[in-house]
C-alpha cells in the first residue's frame, strides 16, 4: 500500500504472483489471524474518525511499517453491519510487489499494482475506478522506498480525485520485532496487546489552486499525532 505520484513514463505491467507466492501469502494469512487472536485490542477514536469510516468509503493512510495488522483490522473498523464494503490497496508493480499482492487477495482485499516509479499514473486511474464503484481505499503514504514517515503527495491527488476523506491510522504495539529495513518494519510478538489508534478525517480542498503542499504536511502532522515508536 504504497505511495503514489502520477509520473510520466511508458505503461508498465506489474508481474503476477507466483504458485511459491501464493503459497507464502496463504502463510502469511493464516499467521497473522493466530498472532492476532492471541492480542488484546484497544481502538483510540476520539475526534469521531470511526463514525466517518462507517458511513461511507474513505482512504485510509498508514504508515509503511505498521501494516502487520491492517486488513485484518478493516472489518473491525467498518462493522458488523457493513459486510458488502470492500477494500482496494496499492502495492508495488515489482517482484517483490507480487508477493504482497498474493496477501492482499488472501484477506479478500483487491491489490492495485503500482507506484511513484513505476505505473503510477495506471495506478491512480486504477485507484479512481474502484473508488466510483464504492471501495474503500488503502494507501502508505511513505511507501515503497521511504524515506520512513515522510508523505509523499500521491495520496492528497487521489484524495482530490475521488472527493473522499483521508483516515490517518496507527498501529501502536505493546512488544514488537523491528526489521532492519528502510522502514524498520514492525511485527508484533505474540501475546501481547497493541492500540489501533484514528487520527481525525482530513477533507481536502478541490481547490486547483490550492498548494497540494498545505493539505499534505495537514496529513503529514496527523499521522505523527498517532505515531508512537
Amino acid at each position: 500500500m504504497n505511495a503514489l505520484r502520477r509520473p510520466a513514463g511508458a505503461a508498465v505491467t506489474p508481474r503476477h504472483p507466483t504458485l511459491v507466492q501464493r503459497c507464502v501469502a496463504r502463510c502469511v494469512w493464516l499467521t497473522a489471524l493466530a498472532v492476532a487472536a492471541s492480542q488484546r485490542r484497544r481502538i483510540v477514536d476520539p475526534t469521531g474518525a470511526l463514525a466517518v469510516i462507517r458511513r461511507s468509503p474513505v482512504i485510509f493512510a498508514i504508515w509503511h511499517n505498521r501494516l502487520a495488522f491492517s486488513l485484518l483490522s478493516y472489518r473491525i473498523l467498518i462493522g458488523s453491519q457493513t459486510k458488502a464494503r470492500q477494500l482496494a490497496a496499492l502495492v508495488s508493480a515489482s517482484r517483490d510487489g507480487a508477493l504482497l499482492a498474493a496477501v492482499l487477495e488472501a484477506f479478500k482485499v483487491q491489490p492495485v499494482r503500482g507506484s511513484s516509479s513505476r505505473r503510477g499514473s495506471q495506478a491512480l486511474r486504477e485507484l479512481i475506478t474502484w473508488a466510483e464503484r464504492g471501495l474503500d481505499l488503502a494507501i502508505t503514504p511513505d511507501g515503497p522506498r521511504g524515506p520512513r514517515y515522510v508523505a509523499h503527495p500521491g495520496v492528497i491527488a487521489l484524495a482530490r480525485a475521488t472527493d473522499l476523506p483521508i483516515i490517518p491510522a496507527s498501529f501502536n504495539f505493546s512488544r514488537k520485532w523491528e526489521l532492519s529495513s528502510w522502514d524498520r518494519f514492525q511485527i508484533p510478538v505474540p501475546f501481547g496487546a497493541y492500540q489501533l489508534e484514528l487520527g481525525p478525517a482530513l477533507t481536502v480542498s478541490q481547490d486547483s489552486d490550492r498548494d497540494v503542499d498545505l493539505d499534505l504536511a495537514e496529513l503529514q502532522r496527523r499521522l505523527m499525532a498517532i505515531t508512537r515508536d
